[in-house]
């Protein structure tokens, strides 16, 4: 089987209540950050931060890679 790696890779398959949360979860931890209410020194700050930039990263590109191995889209056709 040929997976089509242009389909895999760039193809927007991120939308609605989806985009929306990870936006927000990604906004929120920016902002927590920014306030100082999140510890930079503690042990899983770097599992925090991870998070963070995956959300806003597949929120802005609208691209999810997990969700394009397993086949799944919530954006609208």
């Amino acid at each position: 089987m040929k997976m089509d790696l242009e389909k895999l890779f760039i193809e927007e398959n991120v939308g609605g209540w989806d985009l929306l949360l990870r936006a927000f979860i990604g906004s929120a931890g920016v902002v927590l950050w920014m306030l100082g209410l999140v510890r930079l020194d503690a042990p899983w700050s770097w599992v925090y931060g991870l998070a963070v930039f995956v959300c806003l990263f597949t929120s802005i590109t609208r691209h999810c890679s997990p969700y394009g191995l397993i086949g799944l889209s919530t954006k609208k056709k």
